[in-house]
């Protein structure tokens, strides 16, 4: 029988709604445990040298989730990263194979409100709230994402600090006080 393989430095990948923290808290989950921060759609923006909005005005949403199966594939071989997904990478069960082959996922979680209130304030331009009603176009696509984002650990960001939802995911790996 195949010995199974150890990973010492075990992924940890972060995926959920827009404003959720993934990259907020991917960056300080990465700091406390000398791991590499990787954010999936920084990543293809910077191989691309256009926005996550670019691509998929002028390449399409079938090119730009190509994108991110490559990327997936890719980090999945690696070890010792913090990596925060676009959330819709997660719903293709090939990505969530390949991220896993290293590593663990955690699905970030907050109220529709929270969300609303994140993205509105954030310096990153966000499509989806440039509609004439926000809150019910951010309310379809979770209910949309809902099911695929049940198959992981959910962890709830809503009123808690960034260092308390890192206390919350060290916790998952046995780790107190980093």
């Amino acid at each position: 029988m195949p010995e199974k393989k150890t990973i010492s430095k075990p992924n940890i990948i972060l995926t959920g709604f827009m404003a959720t923290g993934k990259t907020t808290i991917g960056r300080l989950l990465a700091r406390q445990l000398g791991y590499e921060f990787i954010d999936t759609d920084y990543l293809i923006e910077d191989r691309c040298d256009l926005t996550i909005a670019e691509i998929f005005h002028e390449k399409g949403e079938t090119v730009f989730r190509a994108m991110e199966a490559d990327v997936s594939r890719e980090l999945g071989d690696k070890a010792g990263l913090v990596i925060a997904t676009g959330g819709g990478l997660v719903l293709d069960p090939a990505n969530v194979i390949a991220l896993r082959s290293q590593g663990r996922v955690f699905c970030l979680v907050a109220t529709p409100e929270a969300i609303l209130d994140r993205a509105s304030r954030d310096a990153v331009v966000r499509p989806l709230l440039a509609g004439s009603n926000p809150m019910e176009q951010i309310t379809e696509l979770m209910n949309a994402r809902k099911k695929a984002y049940l198959h992981f650990t959910q962890v709830e960001t809503t009123g808690k600090t960034p260092d308390e939802v890192v206390r919350i995911l060290l916790s998952h790996f046995g780790f107190r006080d980093c």
